[in-house]
């Protein structure tokens, strides 16, 4: 059964550091694919500065090039409010699924929305810093061992490189030189975005 590496954020904008990830992942975890999902409207979060499908675009033109990644829209198709879950349950059967995140994400995963189900739906795969041995929530980690799954991990050196750093950037005018692809960085010039 192949493998697909899912990484799912609000790529306002989508930068470096999240092509980075999605190409390790790809390598390191021995993936046929790694799906890019964009949030359509994420709990959690403050409001998004681009539409659903300037973020799209973006994401195409990010990974263009890059052979074995994809974007799936399948969350900005759906629209409201964005859950994990219900994601997870209207992907296609046939594959073994992989949730790639952050250290970060990963420390308060237990916060998400029936992250018992997702934890049971997919295997989670974390980003770590390089040396930082890898440390699960203790309920995530009694609930992982009771499903007789484990956290793989995914060595990745850290990227000075975030999405509201790039937004304040583009806002006072200032230089996201190497900070975004260059059809990225034309498509928000050309659409006067994040201003």
């Amino acid at each position: 059964m192949k493998r697909i590496g899912l990484l799912g954020g609000s790529f306002d904008p989508v930068h470096v550091a999240h092509i980075a990830l999605a190409q390790t992942a790809l390598q390191a975890l021995g993936l046929a694919e790694v799906q890019l999902i964009p949030a359509a409207n994420p709990w959690q979060r403050a409001a998004l500065h681009a539409t659903g499908r300037q973020r799209l675009d973006m994401l195409e033109l990010a990974i263009a090039g890059h052979a074995g990644l994809a974007v799936n829209p399948i969350e900005i198709e759906r629209g409201g409010a964005t859950y994990t879950l219900d994601t997870l349950r209207a992907l296609p059967g046939g594959a073994r699924y992989v949730w790639l995140l952050g250290a970060d994400q990963l420390a308060n995963f237990c916060t998400w929305r029936n992250w018992q189900d997702i934890a049971s739906l997919v295997d989670l795969a974390v980003a770590t810093r390089p040396g930082t041995p890898l440390a699960a929530p203790p309920e995530l980690a009694r609930h992982l061992g009771a499903l007789g799954r484990e956290l793989q991990e995914l060595p990745f050196a850290p990227m000075p490189v975030s999405a509201s750093d790039i937004r304040q950037r583009l806002a006072r005018g200032a230089s996201t030189e190497g900070l975004l692809a260059p059809p990225v960085a034309a498509y928000i010039a050309a659409h006067h975005l994040y201003r």
